[in-house]
């Protein structure tokens, strides 16, 4: 079965990544790729059908291959390197409330718990722990992967789409809450959790991270303690929240440098740095060379390897 939907995604895959016609679907097709990858996650499946990648994310690091489905609930800064290839995948981007509408169809009406006084109100689902916020892993079984398989075989019949690419969407999330990934994909429809508050603070992050941030203000922002906050996002994430937003800042510099004809001085300031000689020690730290070589043994590897920088 895997090598069925192998063979639709390398049909209709593109470069490297690709965005389709069906709703919030992408297909993944690599053959070769030299270097690591920086790549800003977001709240998705990943459905891996052939080839295997690893992963890190601050001091957190997995590993996902053929026949695995990812979830990844918040939005996460990543250093991706492809170990096995050629490399094929299928990925759905988290809808919360098409996974609430679903979650209600299967429990309409919850359970109630009764007060002493004999008043009831609805349960309150248990909250995961915080490390469930973070990416999380399962084999796929033969039904998940007949269901993806019927997902993205709709690019064959473009008239399909409109009816059927939300039923088998649907599909998919109902057969993933039957498995390891069902506490995480329950909780993500909540919307006053240590979770939930986590991935406000990751947005709120990615939306300023060249501003001047502190913990303070992140921390207003999820409704959250400082102590808590730190203790939740480095569980959640494998890193500070100012740690965090110094990764993007990186990989949004990495990506300045690779895409335009520009200057480490220039880039640094665009990204947040006040100071160029702090923006060349962190790169360095980070990438193991200072910005111009950095970038100039990149554009060579992703040159040989006939692909472009993510």
């Amino acid at each position: 079965m895997l090598e069925e939907l192998a063979a639709v995604i390398t049909r209709h895959g593109g470069d490297m990544w690709s965005d389709t016609a069906v709703p919030r679907q992408r297909l993944v097709t690599l053959d070769k790729v030299e270097a690591p990858l920086d790549v800003l996650y977001e709240p998705m499946l990943c459905f891996i059908v052939q080839g295997s990648k690893s992963s890190v994310a601050g001091e957190r690091s997995w590993t996902t291959g053929s026949g695995e489905v990812f979830l990844n609930s918040l939005v996460l800064p990543v250093t991706a390197t492809f170990e096995e290839m050629p490399y094929r995948c299928a990925v759905l981007r988290l809808d919360g409330g098409r996974l609430a509408e679903l979650l209600l169809e299967l429990d309409p009406e919850p359970e109630l718990d009764p007060e002493p006084d004999g008043t009831k109100h609805p349960a309150l689902p248990a909250l995961p722990g915080p490390g469930l916020t973070g990416p999380v892993t399962a084999p796929m079984t033969p039904e998940i992967t007949d269901a993806v398989t019927r997902w993205v075989r709709l690019l064959d019949t473009p008239q399909d789409i409109r009816a059927l690419a939300g039923r088998f969407e649907m599909e998919i999330l109902y057969r993933l809450l039957g498995t390891a990934l069902g506490p995480t994909l329950r909780h993500y429809t909540l919307t006053d959790s240590p979770a939930a508050r986590i991935r406000t603070a990751a947005r709120w992050i990615c939306a300023r991270f060249a501003e001047p941030l502190t913990v303070e203000e992140i921390a207003a922002t999820a409704h959250m303690s400082t102590a808590s906050l730190h203790r939740n996002f480095k569980a959640a994430t494998g890193m500070s929240p100012l740690r965090f937003q110094k990764h993007l800042r990186l990989q949004e510099a990495r990506r300045l440098l690779l895409a335009d004809d520009t200057t480490a001085a220039l880039v640094a300031e665009k990204v947040g740095y006040v100071s160029a000689t702090q923006f060349n020690r962190e790169y360095r730290r980070t990438y193991g060379l200072p910005p111009g070589q950095h970038t100039a043994r990149l554009r060579d590897r992703l040159t040989d390897a006939g692909t472009h920088p993510a």
